[in-house]
């Protein structure tokens, strides 16, 4: 999956700046610009204050989202999670005109998925991108008949409404029609074949009812509820997709909206072709169409199975000391709180190792938190997710790091990763470890009097997203919103924590610096 981002321009000649200092993995450039100089002495520590733990996240906003997912997932730590999916569409073309006399000859959803396209001696394929396990589920098409709003009218209008991923009991409580079942449903790389000259990239295509369409759009020709798209959405307010798994396994597929639609195919009558010429003959009609798409608000519910231990632990995190293990997990999902530099106990409102620091002036060549895969709790293999992201909570904003990242023009799985480092794996291709790289963060609060705030660590779908969602909610310490990239992942994982029985592989700041003698 490829989501557009660009970073400031303004940012390339800083990250220019630091490409040859950062982008190294091996430590041994650390400190070359002092090299011989008796005023510094180049030193390491992992001994400073982090602790960190981790809470189950309270309901995000799942409008607005960057794309949308339809299925049923099953985690092997978390278990199983359903995603259904409630969508307005919009007419293509506005106050249609179909003529004399349409009757629906049929009509087809197409919903494509991500993909990738490759050639091989004029013979093309595809590669599903974002398409999460093959054991077949049943989705039920509904007529929705609650209205999705643009703005709250609890703020008078002036903010957009939200809808969150809790709300799948109020959704289901305006269900319309039955449209249309798919049952033992499993997403396929194949390309639709329409005809010798005709295919589409892989997606879902399906027939709907041409009864109910027949009715809802044909015969309201010249109505008012069809002249524009306000009126259009009030009156057909949506179709929701409703899935079922008999056992904890299924498929998910993150959907490409964009190109997604519902086309009724009708034929008509024109002036003049109402009565055969001669006694008999059949009558001339010609056929048509009318497009619907799926560019106006839609909205993803969650239905999540979460083991008790993990539930139990998530619900009394120890904030003081911090936990064993931490839980990340995207969806409505599960983020860990990571606060460095320990307690402040002259309530100066400075955590006092960062005030012995401030006071040391120490010059910060490379931060980095290394995360450890809890191997005894993670199965391994292609369900570990590639990429975790960390943000300022208190301000619901990505570290100073990130604008400095000289590989975001990489894709999506491989940008950012001087800052933001990808999945280490082992020669079995398991997760070994995160590396996040905070030498800027680190910098700015040691040298700059930056805000030492709560860090998230969270799963992201795609790096380079750079928006936020709202929760529900405020929870401590202080989560308003979340990235948008999270909530559209279904991954998760497990992490060694900074009180791990694993010394080797607790959660450590380290920090190499130069201290002026």
């Amino acid at each position: 999956m490829k989501i557009k981002y660009t970073l400031p321009k303004s940012m390339a000649i800083l990250a220019l700046i630091i490409a040859f200092a950062s982008c190294e993995e091996d430590f041994n450039t650390i400190g070359v610009n002092i090299i011989g100089d008796e005023n510094f002495q180049s030193e390491f520590t992992d001994s400073l204050s982090v602790i960190a733990y981790s809470r189950k996240l309270l309901p995000p906003q799942t409008n607005a989202l960057p794309v949308y997912q339809l299925g049923v997932y099953n985690d092997p730590v978390y278990g199983k999670r359903t995603v259904n999916f409630l969508a307005q569409l919009t007419l293509d073309s506005p106050d249609p005109d179909f003529e004399i006399a349409p009757i629906a000859d049929s009509v087809v959803l197409y919903i494509p998925y991500f993909s990738t396209e490759m050639t091989n001696n004029e013979v093309v394929t595809y590669d599903l991108d974002s398409v999460y396990g093959n054991t077949p589920i049943n989705i039920n098409i509904y007529e929705s008949n609650f209205f999705l709003r643009d703005f709250d009218p609890d703020t008078g209008f002036q903010e957009p409404q939200n809808y969150y991923a809790n709300q799948r009991e109020l959704f289901e409580n305006f269900k319309g029609e039955l449209i249309h079942s798919i049952n033992d449903f499993t997403p396929s790389e194949e390309a639709l074949v329409l005809n010798d000259s005709v295919s589409l990239i892989p997606g879902l295509r399906a027939n709907l009812s041409k009864t109910f369409f027949q009715e809802k759009i044909l015969d309201q020709n010249g109505s008012i509820q069809l002249i524009n798209n306000n009126n259009f959405r009030d009156y057909f307010r949506g179709l929701y997709f409703e899935v079922e798994s008999a056992t904890d396994d299924g498929n998910l597929t993150i959907m490409n909206l964009e190109e997604a639609n519902v086309t009724i195919y009708y034929t008509f009558q024109t002036e003049g072709t109402g009565i055969a010429a001669v006694p008999g003959d059949t009558i001339q009609r010609f056929n048509g169409e009318v497009q619907m798409n799926f560019n106006a608000i839609s909205v993803n519910t969650y239905d999540n199975t979460i083991p008790a231990d993990i539930s139990e632990e998530l619900a009394n995190p120890n904030i003081t000391d911090g936990e064993e293990r931490l839980y990340v997990r995207g969806g409505d999902g599960i983020v860990s709180v990571i606060e460095l530099f320990g307690p402040d106990l002259d309530e100066d409102g400075v955590a006092d190792e960062l005030e012995d620091l401030r006071n040391e002036e120490w010059l910060i060549n490379e931060a980095n938190l290394i995360f450890y895969v809890d191997t005894d709790r993670v199965t391994g293999g292609e369900q570990e997710p590639e990429r975790l992201v960390i943000y300022d909570i208190k301000n619901s904003a990505f570290l100073a790091d990130i604008s400095l990242d000289i590989t975001s023009n990489l894709e999506p799985v491989d940008a950012l990763n001087v800052h933001l480092g990808r999945l280490k794996r082992g020669t079995d291709e398991n997760g070994e470890f995160y590396k996040i790289r905070i030498t800027n963060h680190v910098s700015n609060l040691i040298n700059n009097d930056s805000t030492n705030v709560p860090l998230g660590l969270i799963v992201s779908h795609n790096v380079l997203e750079s928006d936020f969602q709202d929760l529900e909610n405020i929870q401590a310490p202080g989560i308003e919103q979340v990235p948008a990239a999270s909530i559209v992942s279904p991954e998760g994982t497990v992490l060694h924590g900074n009180r791990s029985a694993n010394t080797g592989k607790r959660l450590k700041l380290q920090i190499f610096y130069t201290k002026p003698e």
